[in-house]
């Protein structure tokens, strides 16, 4: 057995491990200095991606230690932001609960723009 072409095979893999590893890292900073990052400034986001790509893993690094905790709160936000338009748009897309359709019925009946007896089907469709 040729150990020499395992140990390349091994020493390949850790290099295309990390260098996938390095671009995951990467996408999860430019997301949050460009996307979630509301308050840096222009210049300061430049400079992170200048030292993002000069010097990248100490770059990386020093972005995860100083503003990790912020990263978190800014995704945690964003994902909370994105569930609430979520809910808005399956409810304005679903309609009315069965419960508004039938106080907006009992509306029109009184106001006498039904009769009893459209209410009592407006009320029987709302229940089904």
């Amino acid at each position: 057995m040729d150990w020499g072409s395992t140990w390349d095979f091994l020493w390949h893999f850790l290099i295309i491990f990390a260098w996938i590893a390095y671009l995951l890292v990467l996408f999860q900073i430019l997301t949050d200095l460009f996307w979630r990052d509301h308050q840096t400034s222009g210049f300061v986001k430049a400079l992170w991606v200048v030292f993002l790509f000069v010097i990248p893993w100490f770059a990386a690094l020093v972005y995860l230690i100083a503003r990790g905790q912020g990263m978190a709160v800014r995704a945690r936000e964003a994902a909370v932001a994105a569930k609430q338009q979520t809910d808005d748009y399956i409810r304005q897309a679903a309609g009315r609960s069965p419960a508004e359709e039938i106080a907006h019925a009992k509306e029109l009946l009184d106001a006498g723009t039904i009769t009893q007896g459209e209410y009592e089907s407006l009320k029987s469709k709302a229940l089904a």
